[in-house]
């Protein structure tokens, strides 16, 4: 017989079976995890790993006064990785109304200097505007008087200071004056004032038609591609609305968004808005307080988000931040004393809502960088009748090309005002017949409103009568972005608006119902504030 070899010192001993499989699956998988790359074996599918991201990246809280014309203040806009706006912080606006004037090129001209005004595009023949080939008339100068009459003095910083300090931070430009008792004024419109009619568009609402609009519409504008988008839902634990709650939006390469969501906790985030790779999973994070919470979602396989966030309760009443952006160059002088008196009612019936917000009102007037000012700014008050009586001397003058100077406009609302901080409801109501200059070196209106959405603003946009196809693109691109609507002036006749209130509009929108603009505003705003979360009473 022949003798057995001695496997013993030869070979190990066998393994048990179960044993040996599970050390080949471990051995294959330090290998697909060690030579991918030398394609011996195939990588796991990306979308069972779950993507790495960057740290969130919040905005820099701004001081307590923020009314300053110090650009360098605020985040460079150098990097899309970082917001390039400091966050709304503002406590108070129980202050004086504080104004603040940037001059354009005729500013050194004395007050009978002579101007000449763009001409409405459909005005009336017997309408008074000064044709830019017709001689110049004299000014009455009503504009710069009107500004040191109405400003009052810069109140201390909110976290302390004095009035020197804060007239100091607002710039040499700012006149004081004295401040006027805050009791409620009712509106006082001349009797001969017809009513201005309305209509309004929700782009959100209606977003396929909103999309068609903007593929039928070939003019030039600032792009921002929203077509691909997510709703977010931010909601504590007990299902109530989270509103004002921060957000950040990241792609696995770190180009980032911000948000705030409004009164319903929500907001709508667009990736191709930011990240210029088109990546394929985002991460967000929301916070407020201390309470922080993320989810993923992956681009094209939903169209929601849904947020948990442990908010603290809402609040016992509602605070308000209202602004109106106003283009009060001349093409506007057929309908600006009309309209002064619409916005002194809308102060008016919103500072009286059965809900009795703490309200705070602001304005920017804006010409153009060759009138006598390019914006005149006056920064949140909650004195309405000082409100009222800036509103009083608003004066259409100057302009002459088609575009103003909205994007200066825009940016001074949207930067400079005193927007105020957690739990506030921002809302600002654009009004202007014109687009904004896209060929001028400074501010443009995509950043400003990429701006507005972190911040918490939402526009109004209002287009008033001449106002082209380029201007409606870009007054709804702004509404659509920051969550508002686009609102429209309508007449008896579309093209003639001294035809009087009417139903008709020039402008390309569909299924739409027609109210008095303050009625329509209004109702806007308090529609906004119904969404917030009540509060339980207390005891």
């Amino acid at each position: 017989m022949p003798t057995s070899p001695n496997i013993s010192a030869a070979a190990p001993r066998a393994a048990h079976p179960h044993r040996t499989a599970a050390r080949c699956v471990t051995a294959l998988t330090v290998l697909s995890l060690v030579v991918p790359a030398a394609g011996a074996l195939t990588p796991l599918p990306q979308d069972r790993i779950r993507p790495r991201f960057t740290a969130p990246v919040w905005a820099t809280p701004a001081p307590a006064d923020t009314f300053t014309r110090n650009r360098a203040t605020l985040l460079p806009d150098a990097t899309r990785f970082a917001p390039a706006f400091r966050a709304p912080s503002a406590t108070r606006c129980a202050r004086p109304m504080r104004s603040h004037e940037e001059p354009g090129t005729q500013a050194h001209l004395a007050p009978n200097a002579l101007k000449i005004g763009r001409a409405h595009p459909h005005a009336a023949p017997a309408a008074a505007h000064t044709s830019p080939d017709a001689a110049p008339a004299p000014s009455s100068g009503s504009e710069t008087a009107g500004a040191a009459s109405i400003a009052a003095e810069p109140a201390a910083a909110d976290a302390g200071g004095t009035a020197a300090d804060a007239r100091e931070r607002s710039g040499s430009a700012t006149q004081a004056a004295k401040p006027t008792p805050s009791a409620p004024l009712i509106a006082r419109p001349t009797p001969d004032a017809a009513p201005v009619t309305a209509g309004m568009v929700d782009d959100n609402a209606s977003f396929a038609e909103y999309l068609a609009f903007r593929d039928r519409t070939q003019v030039a504008h600032r792009p921002m591609d929203v077509r691909e988008r997510v709703l977010l839902q931010v909601r504590d634990p007990r299902g109530r609305a989270v509103p004002d709650a921060e957000v950040v939006v990241r792609a696995t390469r770190g180009a980032a968004m911000w948000a705030r969501t409004d009164a319903a906790g929500r907001a709508w985030l667009s990736p191709d808005t930011f990240d210029g790779d088109r990546g394929r999973f985002y991460e967000v994070t929301v916070r407020q307080g201390q309470a922080r919470s993320s989810a993923v979602f992956q681009r094209g396989q939903q169209s929601a988000v849904d947020v948990t966030l442990d908010a603290a309760a809402p609040a016992q009443r509602a605070r308000l931040d209202l602004v109106f952006l106003v283009d009060a160059t001349g093409s506007m002088g057929d309908e600006i004393a009309k309209l002064k008196s619409t916005l002194r009612t809308i102060a008016s019936e919103v500072a009286a809502l059965p809900s009795r917000p703490d309200t705070c009102f602001g304005l920017v007037a804006y010409r153009d960088k060759t009138d006598a000012f390019v914006l005149r700014s006056h920064d949140f008050t909650n004195d309405l009748r000082a409100f009222q009586t800036v509103l009083d001397q608003l004066q259409a003058d100057g302009g002459g090309d088609e575009p103003e100077a909205m994007n200066e406009a825009l940016s001074e609302a949207v930067h400079a005002l005193s927007w105020r901080g957690t739990g506030a409801t921002r809302l600002m109501v654009l009004l202007a017949d014109a687009p904004p200059h896209l060929d001028h070196a400074g501010p443009q209106y995509d950043a400003t409103v990429r701006a507005a959405l972190g911040k918490g603003i939402k526009v109004f946009s209002v287009g008033a009568s001449g106002l082209n196809k380029q201007g409606e693109t870009i007054q709804r691109q702004i509404a659509q972005y920051t969550g508002g609507r686009f609102v429209f002036l309508t007449y008896a006749q579309a093209q003639y608006p001294a035809s009087g209130p009417g139903r008709e509009t020039v402008h390309d929108v569909s299924n739409y119902s027609v109210d008095t603009l303050d009625r329509l505003i209004v109702r806007l705003v308090t529609d906004e504030l119904a969404q917030l979360p009540q509060a339980k009473p207390r005891r």
